[in-house]
């Protein structure tokens, strides 16, 4: 945005001073001149000697006292001025000097540069909490920065392996014509799934962070409901047994988003389960301002290092029993995008006995209120 140039905050600060102290010191005089006049009299008579070269003895105060408290006054008036430009400027500077350092890290987060600090040293006031958040911003755009550098370079990779594969089996079907073509198409159609399952899952993590959505009434169980029943073969395929129980609970949100939720968290407890008679518990819950959601499942033992990296994008747990459902890396990753989306808040807590509990709190509100 293009601005025309003006006088600096320093400036204006300098001449704001000077010029109520000017203010103040016209006042005062003034208020000595209305002093003075009102105690002394007009004219004064004078005794017959000196009375000699003045008409009928009569000598004018008020005149005589205005010739000398005019020029004084002014000077009084000259120095104020000069006095306040010269405080004010140096006042100005002090006061100011905190906004310098504040404005030379704005210059350099501009710039891409988000590891330098301002930490402004002093006592507690405006311009040290100002620092302080600014410090706060700083180090969350770091480390946001950081972790989106992180995930274009996994998301590169994870996108660069099934292309590499498509290509070389391509290449081997082009120079070796006794290869059978069904298999090249069979590996090519899983390579091009897998593929195409990683950028939907991108292109929700992306729709989420930008919370372009339409916020709607939603109840979590039935949710819970539609993605359990979605994956019920796939638990029997499996051998693992779900447990859904709970309440009503309302919130506010997208309706397609909580779903891909719900299904990931599902999905995940399935595919991390016991090889054989494994077991998932799914159950939601009414708090008096929060709705929640548990999804537990048996399995091997996490430690809580790999829970709190799970919600990484591209962060695989223990190895999954079943290799026809390897998964993108992103399951765990879209459930923490949705949550943090939906004003929530997303715990992983290992279980004792092995496998891990998942809880999604959310805001509550009522079915009836409008959103």
């Amino acid at each position: 945005m293009d601005r025309q140039p003006g006088l600096s905050v320093r400036v204006r600060l300098t001449l704001s001073y000077a010029g109520f102290l000017m203010i103040a010191g016209v006042l005062l005089l003034a208020a000595v001149w209305v002093f003075l006049l009102r105690y002394v009299p007009d004219r004064a008579m004078l005794t017959n000697a000196d009375a000699d070269s003045l008409t009928h003895g009569v000598f004018p105060v008020r005149s005589a006292l205005l010739d000398v408290f005019a020029p004084r006054a002014a000077a009084v008036l000259v120095f104020l001025l000069v006095f306040g430009l010269v405080g004010g400027w140096i006042l100005a500077g002090r006061m100011l000097a905190p906004l310098t350092h504040i404005t030379d890290a704005t210059r350099m987060a501009t710039n891409g540069s988000f590891s330098h600090r301002i930490r402004l040293p002093g006592r507690t006031d405006e311009f040290r909490e100002l620092a302080d958040a600014f410090d706060t911003m700083l180090a969350r755009l770091e480390a946001h920065v950081a972790e989106q550098r992180r995930f274009a370079a996994n998301a590169s990779h994870e996108l660069r392996t099934p292309l590499a594969i498509s290509k070389a089996l391509l290449d081997v079907a082009r120079t070796d014509p006794n290869h059978d073509p069904g298999e090249v198409i069979d590996r090519l159609h899983a390579v091009n799934t897998r593929a195409i399952d990683l950028t939907e899952a991108l292109l929700i993590l992306s729709r989420a962070n930008q919370r372009s959505f339409t916020r709607e009434h939603v109840d979590l169980s039935l949710t819970v409901e539609e993605a359990t029943e979605t994956l019920l073969p796939l638990a029997e395929k499996h051998g693992v047994t779900i447990e859904t129980c709970g309440d009503i609970t309302p919130t506010i949100g997208s309706q397609a988003l909580l779903l891909q939720l719900t299904t990931n968290l599902v999905h995940n407890a399935i595919v991390h389960n016991l090889p054989e008679q494994g077991t998932v518990w799914v159950n939601t819950g009414l708090r008096p301002d929060r709705v929640v959601l548990t999804v537990e499942n048996t399995g091997e033992k996490v430690t809580p290092q790999m829970a709190s990296a799970l919600t990484e994008p591209f962060q695989r747990g223990t190895e999954r029993i079943h290799n026809d459902h390897a998964g993108v890396g992103l399951g765990l990753a879209i459930v923490k995008t949705i949550t943090h989306a939906h004003d929530g808040v997303l715990t992983l807590t290992p279980r004792s006995a092995g496998g891990i509990r998942i809880t999604v709190e959310l805001p509550a509100t009522s079915p009836n209120t409008d959103g």
